[in-house]
């Protein structure tokens, strides 16, 4: 059996413990692998970045649409109202903003007609003039009975205001106050919904009317419809 010789063992235990290298064709296919790898994190981050994006647009346009159909249903609403009486017509500008709700109550009962041959039961000089079913004598005799009482100086509220009694009320509870003076706490008694832009003296042509004691008109004098319109 020939012998190794020491010199060449020594080689070979070199050969065995040194460290192997590396390819260039297992470089390349590693770095390939950190490529893709890095490229489906990038995509996938472009992707639900995008979604994020699209969800935040998709919200907004939501509110937006909501909103402007809320705005175009108030404009959609009729602005005015003429009451066509016995005496003439009386247009009001109605207060869709400051008080929606009794508009709304308003223009549904116009449109049922409601108020057609309503008559104006309760006339106040200098005070207000009612129509309606209402034939209690409510806020109209207590206005005249404390009007006594204030000067021009305490009354807040001008002439020519178009409210109806405070409080929840049947159709047939919807009366139509509207003031032919100023008068004091008038936030007290009426929700104020309106107001007469054209018509004054039809106004005050029903106010000067003969009266009983109880301001009765001696003489019928009534709505005889109403006409609601977007513009005058």
């Amino acid at each position: 059996m020939a012998r190794i010789k020491p010199q060449a063992l020594l080689q070979q235990s070199k050969r065995k413990k040194g460290p192997s290298r590396l390819s260039v064709t297992t470089v390349l296919f590693y770095l390939l692998i950190l490529a893709m790898v890095g490229f489906f994190l990038y995509a996938s981050y472009r992707h639900w970045s995008s979604r994020s994006r699209l969800q935040s647009e998709n919200h907004l346009s939501v509110s937006k649409g909501e909103n402007t159909n809320v705005d175009s249903k108030k404009s959609e609403l009729p602005g005015y109202a003429v009451l066509n009486t016995s005496k003439g017509s009386i247009i009001i500008e109605l207060y869709k903003e400051s008080a929606p709700e009794v508009v709304d109550e308003f223009i549904d009962l116009c449109q049922k007609g409601h108020f057609k041959g309503m008559f104006f039961h309760r006339v106040i000089k200098h005070y207000v003039i009612q129509a309606g079913d209402n034939q209690g004598a409510g806020a109209t005799e207590d206005w005249n009975l404390r009007g006594k009482q204030h000067t021009l100086t305490s009354m807040k509220h001008e002439a020519f205001m178009l409210g109806t009694s405070k409080g929840k009320h049947n159709h047939k509870g919807f009366d139509l106050f509207i003031t032919t003076a100023p008068i004091p706490d008038l936030n007290e008694k009426l929700i104020v919904f309106g107001q007469v832009i054209k018509g004054e003296d039809v106004v005050q042509e029903i106010e000067e009317v003969d009266t009983d004691e109880h301001y009765k008109p001696k003489v019928s004098i009534g709505i005889l419809d109403v006409t609601l319109k977007q513009k005058v």
